[in-house]
């Protein structure tokens, strides 16, 4: 059984940055698509951001503009760049991985919080 662990977050002040990072152990990560949600306060889970096995990025409208996702397959890495951050960014975030309709891997979650 594989796993993905988040590392990265803090708080960061309004238009500030911050880089999230998900490894992947015990699974084969070239193979599987990998994603970012988040779940803020009273808020139900949502995609973030996602990139396929084959590179190529989806955005949710919220973030379009200001967040980037890449991966790297050597290092069986995923990551997040966050930049202009908003108060409204503030939430736990979790990195999920999946092989295209197999299941899906979730990590422990990580608290990004945006504040003054």
């Amino acid at each position: 059984q594989g796993q993905v662990v988040e590392s990265g977050g803090g708080l960061v002040q309004p238009g500030g940055s911050l880089r999230l990072s998900c490894v992947a152990f015990g699974l084969t990560f070239s193979t599987h698509d990998m994603g970012w949600y988040r779940r803020a306060p009273g808020k139900q889970r949502e995609l973030v951001a996602g990139i396929t096995t084959a590179g190529r990025p989806t955005y949710a409208d919220a973030v379009k503009g200001r967040f980037t996702i890449s991966r790297d397959n050597a290092k069986k890495t995923a990551y997040l760049q966050m930049n202009n951050m908003k108060l409204e960014d503030t939430a736990v975030y979790y990195c999920n991985a999946h092989p295209p309709g197999g299941p899906h891997t979730w990590g422990q979650g990580i608290q990004v919080t945006v504040s003054s």
